[in-house]
């Protein structure tokens, strides 16, 4: 019981010291680099164009949509490599090859109902 909670007190001595090292790297950036505001400074800076308006500005739902779509089928592919070699060792071709059905599967349906909900045409 003793080497469990040990375990612990070396991830938190470690947490603790990467905590420092952060915290230092940024007090050493702070005492080290020159500060001189000025107005210009200090204005919002927007591509090289001053800021004409509010900063209030809206946006369709519809683009993230569109992120969250691409992040299902962006964590697909990254399911598809390890599959791809549990698939060649010996003995887990077919199971492995249903289970990858089932999965694909399962985002064909997500896909045809983000395009039955037109979802999927950019407007």
């Amino acid at each position: 019981m003793q080497d469990y909670f040990h375990t612990y007190g070396v991830v938190a001595a470690l947490a603790a010291v990467g905590g420092a090292l952060v915290a230092g790297g940024l007090a050493a950036n702070r005492l080290l680099r020159p500060s001189r505001p000025t107005t210009e400074k200090l204005t919002t800076y927007e591509c090289g164009v001053d800021p004409v308006g509010e900063g209030w500005a809206q946006s369709y739902v519809r683009y993230y949509v569109f992120a969250y779509l691409y992040v299902v089928f962006a964590v697909d592919a990254v399911f598809l490599f390890p599959w791809a070699t549990v698939f060649s060792a010996p003995g887990y071709g077919m199971t492995t090859l249903g289970e990858m059905f089932v999965f694909l599967a399962f985002l064909a349906v997500g896909l045809a109902y983000a395009g039955k909900k037109g979802v999927l045409s950019w407007v």
